[in-house]
């Protein structure tokens, strides 16, 4: 990362960077976001955090166990979405601690599924919180809830694997893929409730929670971002769990769970005729790009959710300015975004040198333009619509260069987005040449 000058003078309104202790921050978060949910994750937020946990990283234990609940996975899903960690760095990473593309396939193939939701919400933008497809469980859409039940929010149903997500997803923001799925299919298609509903509680307490991959994963249970709806039998739990759960559960004798996946099914869904043709490529909507602008002579950078590390490309594009981060009022408020999520981004950006503010970010960042006499700004190109909003209101105020992070993978041509394994077909062939062996 490139060494920027100290942090300009303090002034009214700048958000502390020093705390004597960890359960300080979390007093100051409590301060500053009262409304917040829960409290501190023990996952740590930084760089140093996510190298300490790539020590971790073994691609085929990965390869070998990943599916089960206390499998090798990599916990670094948190620092990617931030931008701790740079998906192509990862990448590289991964590369270099195997001998050949067997080794590493599973594990570069789950980060190609990160590439590829991005890819997917850049060009759908907010359309990923309706559904893309139909759904194909015979149900019609305004068939199904819209207010999560006291039970599930509490932890409450009296189902020992259920009760236990919704636990680990308050206290420590992180599930395991399988996890993840068996909540958002029980939640979806046995307690018949909008995913949409789901997908908000998941962002609330997710560390690695973003639209894209939240949403869109969620469609893919539901079935109307994919050829059918996702479901688990307790059979399939009971394999990836070892037992952990089923044993000392008090439904055990009257699991939702039993049966096969045919039964399950018919209990489940309606007859439905033949699933139609995902919509062709024709049909997405393009992303919103701002004109080309000269670069700022005396700029500042604006640091944004997307970018709290160093795969951030606007700091190596500007050495030596000031930088901004506000955490967004209005929408921490609107979003519920738990404490958990403030304080690892909080913790994250303890270690890059930016001025930390709070409030609305168009009115926060041309103050510190005008309060570091600069002309304009640099930035990460946002993905988030809402991000992107910001940026293109910015630029009508002052020039403002956005930069784009590193590739995950140069595809030679758009990709075709409706599925997955059309993506894969391009990315994988390109992502075999940098594999060693």
């Amino acid at each position: 990362m490139a060494v920027l000058r100290p942090l300009p003078p303090p002034a009214p309104g700048d958000l502390p960077r020093g705390f004597p202790t960890r359960q300080a921050l979390g007093q100051k978060l409590r301060e500053l976001f009262p409304a917040a949910e829960g409290e501190l994750s023990e996952i740590r937020g930084g760089r140093k955090a996510a190298e300490l946990a790539l020590t971790r990283l073994d691609p085929s234990r990965y390869r070998r166990s990943r599916n089960f609940l206390d499998g090798a996975v990599t916990g670094l899903s948190p620092y990617v979405r931030h931008g701790v960690l740079g998906l192509a760095e990862l990448k590289r990473l991964v590369l270099g601690r195997v001998r050949d593309w067997n080794e590493a396939e599973k594990l570069i193939s789950e980060l190609g599924w990160r590439d590829y939701w991005q890819r997917v919400w850049l060009q759908q933008g907010d359309a990923i919180w309706s559904e893309l497809e139909p759904l194909k469980t015979g149900h019609p859409p305004d068939s199904y809830g819209t207010e999560l039940p006291r039970d599930l929010a509490e932890g409450r149903t009296g189902l020992a694997c259920i009760d236990g997500f919704q636990q680990q997803l308050l206290s420590s923001g992180w599930l395991h893929n399988h996890g993840r799925l068996w909540l958002a299919a029980y939640l979806v298609h046995w307690r018949r409730l909008r995913w949409q509903l789901g997908a908000r509680w998941f962002l609330q307490h997710l560390l690695d929670g973003d639209p894209a991959s939240n949403n869109l994963s969620w469609q893919w249970v539901a079935s109307s971002f994919s050829q059918k709806p996702y479901i688990f039998n307790r059979e399939n739990l009971e394999r990836y769990a070892r037992d952990r759960y089923c044993r000392s559960c008090a439904s055990a004798n009257s699991c939702p769970f039993e049966g096969s996946y045919e039964s399950l099914q018919a209990q489940l869904f309606e007859p439905l005729a033949a699933a139609p043709d995902p919509p062709s490529q024709a049909q997405a909507k393009a992303p919103t790009k701002l004109k080309p602008v000269a670069p700022p002579q005396r700029p500042v950078l604006w640091i944004h959710g997307e970018g709290l590390g160093p795969a951030n490309p606007a700091w190596a594009a500007a050495a030596k300015v000031p930088a901004l981060f506000v955490f967004d009022r209005c929408r921490i408020a609107a979003d519920g975004t738990s404490l958990k999520r403030l304080g690892f981004c909080y913790e994250c950006l303890l270690e890059v040198p930016v001025v930390l503010r709070l409030g609305d970010p168009l009115e926060e960042l041309l103050a510190f333009v005008e309060r570091c006499g600069a002309d304009g700004v640099i930035a990460q190109r946002p993905t988030d619509p809402h991000l992107g909003a910001i940026a293109t209101a910015l630029a009508e105020k002052l020039p403002l260069q956005l930069l784009e992070p590193e590739a995950f993978v140069a595809l030679e041509s758009d990709p075709q987005l409706q599925r997955f394994n059309r993506y894969w077909r391009q990315a994988e062939a390109l992502l075999r040449q940098e594999a060693p062996g």
